[in-house]
């Protein structure tokens, strides 16, 4: 038997990222997000939500741009701390030792240690209730070579990546299956 809940957001596990901003005028900040995801292939989408009382909602809303990196167990304590203390308080990038890095289009920061850095530019912007969608156009994608596989195709699992799950940090399991197995002859 199951359960009825009221309406709420049971889409779990999510991807958990840390999402890099500036304000154009040398403050850059770091923000982890859980509510982000692609939204097309062709052109690229990808979206970010973020609160209106974040730190860094103003600095979104000033420039358009922020740089999405995936983070990994390895940045699980930097990945909570970022999602719990402010921006206005500290320079989290110091307090968690995480190095910027230049990215190629935004003026964003990088995270050198995630294995992924996806540069966004700000398309639109969707005003809801908790949260405001930055629906984003991907700039580039920056992906370390060392996850590239002897084949020379990236695998992400070397990277060791994390997701969230109900207030809980989760390391992927293992492989099950590959699009379209279920089909193959």
């Amino acid at each position: 038997m199951k359960q009825t809940w009221k309406p709420g957001n049971m889409v779990y596990p999510l991807p958990v990222v840390l999402v890099t901003v500036t304000d154009g005028e040398g403050n850059d900040n770091v923000v982890t997000i859980a509510w982000t995801g692609t939204i097309c292939t062709n052109p690229a989408l990808a979206y970010i939500s973020v609160r209106k009382e974040r730190h860094s909602y103003d600095m979104l809303k000033k420039t358009g741009e922020f740089v999405i990196n995936l983070t990994t167990e390895e940045l699980v304590y930097a990945t909570d701390f970022c999602g719990v203390r402010s921006g206005r308080d500290m320079d989290k990038f110091k307090e968690m030792n995480l190095t910027k890095e230049e990215a190629t289009y935004v003026k964003a920061p990088m995270i050198k240690e995630s294995p992924v850095n996806i540069e966004c530019r700000v398309i639109e912007v969707k005003e809801y209730g908790s949260h405001d969608m930055f629906v984003a156009e991907v700039l580039a994608v920056h992906a370390d070579e060392k996850y590239m596989d002897e084949t020379g195709k990236f695998d992400l699992s070397l990277a060791n990546p994390i997701v969230y799950s109900h207030g809980e940090y989760f390391t992927m399991g293992k492989k099950i299956g590959k699009f379209g197995y279920s089909i193959k002859k």
